[in-house]
Formats: C-alpha cells, structure tokens, sequence
C-alpha cells in the first residue's frame, strides 16, 4: 500500500471528518501512487489517519474512503456502502421510489451521485477513483436497488478537473426516453438522458411540500382563497405544479427554456390540474421578464425564485451577490402587502450569512420590511457530514414581505 503524510502545519480538517485532502496539505508520498489508486494517510508522527483515491492531477488529491486501515476497497465495500445508504433513505423518507440514494462524501463514497426514478437509476461519477470502480459500483447498485436500466450521467464539466472525459448513455438494462415519479403525492416526467443534473432536482422536495400554506390566502373576512403565484425558473414546473395542487388559482412559470417550459405544461397535464388553476407560461429571462411586471405593475401574493447557482466558484462570489440581490429585490416588489417571498440559492459558495445579508440589502433599497417565516436546506436524502461545510450548499426561506410605509 502506498503511503502519504501531511505536513506538521497544515489545518486538521481530517481529523474534523472533511474527506478531502489537498496537494498543499502533502509532505511526501512513499511510491508512485496512479491517478485513482489507494494511499493510506499518515500525519507527520507516522500515525495512520485513513485510506483514499490518489489523483495527481486535481487539486483534491485524495478522496477519503475509510478510517479503518484494514478495509478493502473492493466488491464487497461498495456494495455495503451502497446499501447502508440505501437503508438510511428508507428510515427517514416515506416514499423511496424516487429519492437520491448516494450523496457522494456525505455517504462515504466521495465523487459519486446515484439518483433512483422508480425502477431506473441515474449515475453520476466526478472522481477518478470512483470512475476506475465504475463497474464493480454498476454490479453493487444492481444488488442492491434491483433496478431495470442504470444511466450514467458523466457529461458535466467538473469531470475533466479530474482528468475525466464528458459521456452519458446507458450502462446498464434499458432506458425509456422519460419516467414517471411521484413526490409530495403529485406526478412529475424526468428526461434522464437529457434533464439536468442527473434528470431532477430532489434537493428541493420537502422545501416545495413547505409552500402548502402559501397557496391559499386569507381575505378581510376571514375566508381564504387561492394564492396568485409565481415561479421564476421553473425549469419543468414542480413548484408550479405543487402550488397548483395546493390551492393556487393563478401561477405563471417563467423559464428561459423553451423545453423546461414545454415539460412544465406537461406535468401539470400529468395531475389532471389544467381545471383547478389558471396557468400562464412564460418563456424569458427572469432578470428581464421581472422588470417588465412591475412596469406593468403586476403583483402576485407569493413569489418563487429558485435560480440555478450564481457562483460555481470563490471568484464568482460578488458577482453572484449583485445577482441574488436584483432578483430578490425584484421578487419582493412584486409580491402583494402581506404576501410571501419564497426564494433559494444552490451556489455553495455563498455562503449563509452572505446570501441573507444581501436579501436584506435588497429589502432596504425596496423599503421592504422582510419576516423569516421558514428557513431550510436540502432535504433528508441529501445529509451533511459535519466538519464538509462543501455538502451543505442549498439555502431556502419563505418571508413574508410588508411596506415599510
């Protein structure tokens, strides 16, 4: 086994649990360890810490897989791991059939993303040792999850800081062009070879279940009636369908995608809701078509923004606060006295003070007073290990927004 220490002065995030060791953190490696090979870690007194994928090429040079120094990275381990996580999502979710079941470190298994849609699995693989064990992982989730057809989705860019090239297609069994899942008790289509990500955004399902409340208002006399709704980057609708399904009596999804756009009016044709909301479909940057409302001076009692991330890197970051800041103060005016704000942000590297601060920026320049009525994360198939700040990104809130008049 090949053998690598860490310098005497580097900052302890291992012994903390974060599973990433860095090329800076290195003083030496005994051997000539291959991109995706396991190194056992030592710290500069000669102690073993844990065992990992080596790659040479990327700034994460090793991905921690274990602390037990006699464990083999073999079939038997992923499959163990893969069901242990398995077995998690089955305690705490009371529907599995679409859930994400690997989330990467959080479950021990760094640089992997398993998603399951009913009877297909979805794949995702962003390290290079994980890729070099692509099919003993292939045979471990066929063990454990049964499923009929496996895709992997490796055509994202971060691959290739890891030496990795893009591809997607299916690995195993076979693939129908869209499926069918049910979350919260509505239905949603997922194109799995071509959605994004690994086909949907589970991160966000007991954050849509929350806007239950939202989606009906009460009115001067104590009644209630249907909230007027919208959802900015829809994508294919899931907030606009679960607002629908809640009570909404107007929602208007806004998407700059034509085809997101197009999968939204069929998802809501898919529960049967053409006759229980009006719906208007709006094709258009949310920036744009924003500014357009309140020239029209359109108002809604919520609005949703759930943009994608503004920032994939720390270079990104005050760019990507300019960016939260306009939509939010554009968001907040247009909602009714009284109504509700629900806005997220999936960019890691803002962080959760920062994205509060500038959501408050943009309450004083809209002379908005703003009321946390919720704040969230991701939901309970998407765990954090504490000590990786990097598996805690998804932030989420519901305000309700008055006049400062």
């Amino acid at each position: 086994m090949i053998q690598m220490y860490l310098r005497r002065d580097r900052r302890k995030r291992l012994e903390h649990a974060h599973p990433w060791i860095f090329k800076n953190e290195i003083e030496r490696v005994d051997g000539s360890p291959q991109h995706g090979d396991i190194v056992s870690v030592f710290n500069h007194q000669g102690h073993f810490l844990a065992k990992g994928f080596w790659n040479g090429q990327s700034k994460i040079a090793v991905r921690i897989l274990t602390y037990n120094p006699n464990q083999d990275i073999d079939q038997a381990f992923f499959t163990a791991r893969i069901r242990e996580a398995w077995q998690l999502r089955r305690q705490f979710l009371k529907k599995t059939a679409a859930c994400r079941v690997i989330y990467g470190e959080a479950d021990f298994l760094p640089g992997l993303i398993v998603d399951r849609y009913g009877e297909y699995v979805s794949l995702q693989i962003v390290s290079y040792g994980m890729e070099r064990h692509k099919e003993q992982i292939i045979q471990a989730l066929v063990s454990v999850l049964q499923p009929k057809g496996i895709m992997e989705r490796n055509d994202i860019s971060l691959r290739r800081l890891e030496g990795l090239e893009e591809q997607k297609g299916v690995v195993y069994g076979e693939i129908p062009e869209v499926v069918e899942i049910e979350e919260n008790d509505v239905r949603m289509y997922v194109d799995l070879l071509n959605g994004q990500k690994t086909g949907y955004f589970f991160d966000q399902r007991e954050n849509r279940a929350a806007i239950a409340p939202l989606c009906q208002t009460f009115q001067a006399d104590g009644s209630k009636r249907g909230a007027d709704v919208l959802e900015c980057f829809c994508h294919t609708g899931s907030f606009t369908v679960h607002a629908a399904a809640y009570g909404a009596r107007h929602i208007t999804a806004l998407d700059i995608s034509e085809h997101a756009i197009d999968t939204a009016i069929r998802n809501v044709q898919l529960n049967g809701l053409e006759d229980r909301a009006d719906f208007e479909f709006v094709v258009g940057n949310a920036f744009d078509e924003l500014r357009k409302f309140e020239q029209e001076k359109r108002d809604f009692d919520v609005v949703i923004l759930d943009p994608p991330a503004f920032a994939k890197s720390r270079q990104a970051v005050e760019g990507a606060l300019r960016g939260y800041k306009e939509i939010n103060l554009r968001g907040m005016k247009l909602v009714r006295e009284g109504g509700f704000l629900v806005t997220a942000s999936c960019s890691y590297h803002v962080r959760p003070d920062m994205w509060l601060q500038v959501i408050e920026d943009a309450a004083a320049d809209g002379k908005k007073l703003l009321r946390l009525i919720e704040y969230r994360s991701a939901g309970k198939d998407h765990p954090v290990i504490l000590g990786m700040e990097e598996n805690d990104y998804l932030k989420f809130a519901v305000f309700q927004v008055k006049s400062r008049a």
